[in-house]
């Protein structure tokens, strides 16, 4: 093969290898770009998402007592923690891939380099043996027509340009090769630094799942204490119950004995027991249509617990019966008559202190959870007196549960007080 035919053919392999290099390269790169931006999205995101745990959970932690609300919180910054890390993990083996695509491409680069050296220096070589004007004008002038002689002189000068043309490409691909290199070393540099925020993520997250399993131990802690404080509530308000209808029954009993000695009177039932003579009926009549408008057992209070059947807010699957409504106030505060009436019983219970039982006809209010009474059983009382005072809370706070009966039937007190 003549010295043209090769030039020719290197130029073409050249000029097609750099072609197909460029797009292939430019692809690699823009597909890694893509899924690297997509995860640090992805990490942004998550980190976000702690951000705002870390929020709620300070919020939380200013209550007295741990919630089931604080686990959850932790269990979501937990698993937005693992996703974090997951996707660091993932982002770090995306630079491993980076990493050794750009070594690949460097070694490339580097043979490419090698072969553009050898080559060039070979054509220098041809160039200084062929560099006199009259090597050159023989050259021309030994062609068999004027064809040809122009075609040599046309060689001469393509192999010049050529000459020009592999320099500037040695050139290029030499900064490519730098610029590779130091890509190269930001690369190793940022897998370092994704390395050691892994690592640090760990840490938090095994800090984050001992705080989640103390936090489950005071809760299972505090679910023990707190059953055990219902039992005691429940038999307490059992007594309470059991010392109301016992109350009610014998007034009845009183009531059937006392009209078996009284010629005329009507027959004594469970219904009209409380309301045989007319000052008993005006008093329930204007009980009854005192509806929503009594005023509150206490002169400053809030609602803490309604009447019925409610879920406990702690304890899943238990379920608290509330016979009237507990009435958050201040401890010490004065506890006061709704309504006209007559105290009909007075009830001391252990754990829960005592309970006044007021009779206004056929209704009955009854006043727990007070630490101090000033009244006593037979006493007629007035609208708004002072009958006790409250107790059993913290050092500001104190609860006063407030019922309603009629007969033994339990009604909702809140329907009966006046609007606040």
């Amino acid at each position: 093969m003549n010295r043209s035919s090769f030039l020719s053919i290197y130029r073409a392999v050249i000029r097609i290898s750099v072609k197909l290099l460029i797009p292939v390269l430019l692809f690699l790169h823009t597909a890694t770009a893509q899924t690297k931006r997509d995860l640090e999205q992805r990490k942004e995101k998550l980190q976000k998402e702690i951000n705002e745990a870390n929020k709620e959970l300070e919020r939380l932690t200013k209550s007295k007592t741990a919630t089931l609300a604080q686990i959850e919180t932790i269990k979501k910054k937990i698993r937005a923690r693992t996703e974090l890390i997951n996707t660091i993990s993932a982002e770090i083996n995306l630079l491993d891939k980076e990493i050794n695509q750009t070594g690949q491409n460097i070694s490339s680069l580097e043979q490419q380099m090698k072969k553009l050296k050898e080559d060039y220096a070979n054509m220098l070589v041809y160039a200084q043996r062929n560099n006199n004007r009259y090597q050159r004008l023989h050259f021309i002038l030994a062609a068999n027509d004027f064809n040809q002689a122009y075609k040599r002189m046309v060689f001469l000068q393509q192999i010049n340009q050529y000459r020009r043309q592999q320099a500037a490409s040695i050139d290029s691909t030499q900064a490519e090769l730098n610029r590779k290199k130091t890509a190269l070393e930001n690369q190793r540099a940022e897998k370092n630094k994704l390395r050691t925020s892994e690592l640090k993520q760990k840490a938090q997250l095994d800090t984050e799942k001992k705080q989640q399993d103390k936090l489950v131990g005071t809760i299972q802690e505090r679910e023990k204490k707190v059953k055990a404080q219902l039992a005691e509530k429940q038999k307490a308000k059992q007594k309470l119950e059991r010392a109301i209808e016992d109350i009610i029954r014998k007034e009845i009993a009183a009531a059937k004995k006392k009209a078996s000695t009284t010629t005329g009177s009507k027959k004594v039932t469970a219904e009209n027991a409380f309301t045989l003579t007319p000052e008993a009926q005006k008093l329930s009549s204007t009980f009854a249509g005192s509806r929503g408008s009594l005023p509150w057992p206490v002169e400053k209070g809030t609602i803490s617990g309604r009447f019925g059947n409610h879920a406990h807010p702690e304890l899943k699957g238990v379920v608290i019966n509330n016979d009237g409504i507990d009435i958050k106030t201040e401890k010490g505060a004065s506890a006061r008559s709704v309504f006209n009436g007559e105290v009909t019983g007075i009830v001391d219970i252990p754990g829960s202190g005592s309970a006044i039982i007021i009779r206004h006809g056929e209704y009955l209010t009854v006043y727990s959870n007070l630490e101090s009474v000033s009244v006593k059983k037979g006493d007629k009382i007035t609208t708004r007196q002072i009958i006790g005072r409250t107790g059993s809370g913290d050092d500001q706070a104190a609860m006063l549960n407030f019922q309603i009966w009629k007969r033994f039937t339990k009604l909702d007190p809140e329907q009966w007080l006046a609007r606040r």
